[in-house]
């Protein structure tokens, strides 16, 4: 499926714990694009092979998996077969079990024939780790966003931690190792796009990385 999309489309690609998604949300509600989350993406099919006890290691079963889900956006919220399971998926198990499912070529392929589907629809802001590299060549303003690793495990924490059991040793160990497959996986691993602005948010709240990225996509759009 070629990657041509004809609206809009803002990427920001990063690793777990910087934040791409609520800054993605509040771009996108600036801008009046929608906001499309990736990672939910990858935790709906992690969660439906949990739901049918589903072993990772077993390729065509995950595969089968996610080749059943339906995507939609409303309202800025990923509707996985026209249900907003926002919620359940941001379950600490499903999280962890995310990058597991992705790792899987044929799954990616699945998931990324949505995101451009999605993107034929409306203008969108999306994250991920491979949005600006993989799935939108071509899109109109692409971002990296990141942030050392202790401040990204403490931004998780704070936000999970407390409901999920885990704790900040937990959590920093796991990101750490995520982030270890994701940047040396064979298929779209974690990197910035050539033409990516690198933005470092270790020092800057949701508000400043949202203005920063706002100020840069208008500049875009105005050429």
């Amino acid at each position: 499926m070629t990657a041509a999309v004809s609206s809009p489309v803002i990427t920001i690609d990063g690793p777990a714990g910087t934040g791409k998604s609520t800054v993605a949300l509040r771009l996108a509600e600036r801008l009046g694009f929608q906001f499309l989350n990736t990672g939910a993406m990858y935790r709906a099919v992690a969660m439906r092979c949990l739901e049918k006890g589903i072993s990772f290691e077993d390729e065509e079963s995950v595969v089968a998996a996610a080749r059943e889900l339906r995507f939609c956006i409303r309202e800025h919220r990923l509707q996985v077969d026209g249900q907003d399971l926002s919620e359940q998926l941001t379950a600490h198990s499903v999280g962890r079990s995310a990058s597991l499912v992705a790792a899987y070529p044929r799954v990616r392929e699945i998931l990324v024939e949505h995101q451009r589907d999605i993107a034929r629809r409306q203008p969108i802001v999306t994250e991920g780790r491979d949005q600006g590299t993989v799935v939108f060549p071509d899109a109109s303003r692409k971002f990296f966003l990141t942030a050392s690793s202790e401040v990204r495990a403490r931004r998780r924490f704070e936000e999970v931690g407390a409901t999920s059991g885990a704790s900040y040793e937990d959590i920093l160990r796991e990101q750490q190792e995520r982030d270890l497959r994701d940047s040396t996986r064979s298929v779209a691993p974690l990197k910035p796009a050539e033409d990516a602005e690198i933005v470092d948010s270790s020092d800057l709240d949701v508000e400043q990385v949202v203005d920063v990225l706002a100020r840069m996509v208008q500049e875009s759009l105005k050429n």
